[in-house]
């Protein structure tokens, strides 16, 4: 989900875990554990687009990781406030969050002699919290901290914060590699938004709440930080239970409108979970369909075919690119003629901009792929239709439903 929502949970499951003996430092440190996992964007300063595209979601985002980084992480920030011995621990775990994600991304669709750099540039990325946490302390001459818990107790904290990390990412629709290294199977379940204000808000403020009543109120404190982890989850329960209904209304409005589909996935727009997008795979065509709960009556009222032409990629030689972008879309994509030679790869999962799927630039997420000296390279295009500034009215106009 989006950084802050990321920050957000991280701080709170901190608070949990520490709170009671370091303060507002186990906020601290947890909101930098929630955003540890999305570092993997650094990718993009190291390799090409569509690398750091299969990079984004890997290795950082895996079981492997939140079981193994929160050692190296816990014994470095135990050796930050006890004063001593930082710059060993600093090589010790930069040697292992090198190794760690060098190795695990070994057998990512990305030239070998990348996978260093890239894994270079996110360990450079993490250890940028501590580092910068360590001349702080220096230059205002900080003492040790008083009771510095165990370096267990940190790496128990780091554990929470990065292992809920990717638990949450894949309730999204662009879907998290939870096994890394071993399967780059994408788990999305589709029940909520990227950014969804309803899930953070709530939770947000009561996390700021408990770092404004300080370790003085510690009653109050775990109260409201509670409280926000408590809120969080019930919504986050109600968004699959919305899924679950939304997914029977699709599929009977498919049956009654007599549309033969081999598969279909359905998720929510932008900023909500009162408005879905669903999508249908057919022979020769995609079937996408609106539908808010606050719609009249339970069904999809009407389904846009759009033509797969799936036949335009024969004219393409083998190319990496074309199939990291076939796995990342999970074969939910329409291609169109670009040009004389190009052509325009989109990835129906996260729908138009405008409701309307007429013209090329209608499309959210969508590709340029140009043969160059025998070669397919891909590049997400940034086009976007007339209008577009609308996007969020005519959103919200439609979640108010239709009679």
């Amino acid at each position: 989900m989006d950084s802050l929502t990321q920050i957000t949970l991280g701080a709170a499951v901190g608070e949990v875990v520490l709170g009671r003996k370091v303060g507002n430092r186990a906020m601290l440190w947890g909101a930098i554990g929630g955003t540890i996992p999305d570092l993997d964007v650094f990718a993009n300063m190291a390799t090409d687009e569509i690398s750091a595209l299969a990079f984004h979601r890997a290795i950082t985002h895996s079981f492997a990781f939140a079981a193994l980084a929160p050692i190296a992480l816990g014994w470095l920030i135990h050796r930050l406030y006890a004063g001593e011995g930082f710059g060993k621990a600093a090589g010790w775990a930069a040697l292992s969050l090198l190794s760690l994600i060098g190795l695990g991304s070994l057998t990512m669709p990305v030239p070998p002699g990348e996978v260093g750099k890239v894994a270079l540039a996110i360990t450079a990325a993490i250890l940028a919290f501590p580092l910068l946490s360590f001349v702080y302390r220096r230059l205002r001459k900080r003492e040790p901290l008083a009771g510095n818990p165990s370096w267990q107790s940190w790496a128990w904290l780091f554990f929470w914060s990065i292992f809920t990390h990717p638990l949450l990412d894949a309730c999204t629709t662009y879907g998290t590699q939870l096994l890394r290294p071993f399967s780059d199977y994408r788990v999305a379940f589709n029940n909520i938004s990227v950014a969804d204000p309803a899930y953070t808000l709530p939770f947000l403020l009561c996390l700021l709440g408990a770092w404004v009543a300080g370790r003085r109120r510690q009653q109050l404190r775990n109260t409201l930080n509670r409280a926000g982890l408590v809120l969080s989850s019930i919504y986050l329960l109600f968004t699959f239970y919305n899924k679950y209904r939304v997914d029977q209304v699709f599929e009977a409005s498919l049956q009654r409108q007599g549309i033969a589909y081999e598969r279909y996935m359905t998720s929510p727009t932008i900023l909500n979970n009162l408005l879905w997008q669903g999508v249908a795979e057919g022979d020769s065509a995609y079937y996408h369909g609106m539908y808010s709960i606050f719609d009249a009556r339970p069904e999809v009222a009407h389904f846009t075919a759009i033509p797969k032409n799936h036949h335009l990629m024969d004219r393409l030689p083998p190319s990496r690119d074309v199939e990291v972008l076939q796995w990342f879309s999970d074969g939910y994509y329409s291609v169109l003629p670009k040009g004389d030679t190009a052509l325009q790869y989109n990835d129906l999962r996260f729908g138009s901009l405008n409701n309307s799927f007429e013209r090329p630039e209608d499309f959210v997420f969508h590709f340029i792929l140009k043969e160059e000296n025998g070669t397919v390279r891909a590049q997400q295009s940034r086009e976007r239709p007339k209008g577009a500034g609308d996007a969020l009215g005519r959103l919200w106009e439609r979640m108010m439903g239709v009679e």
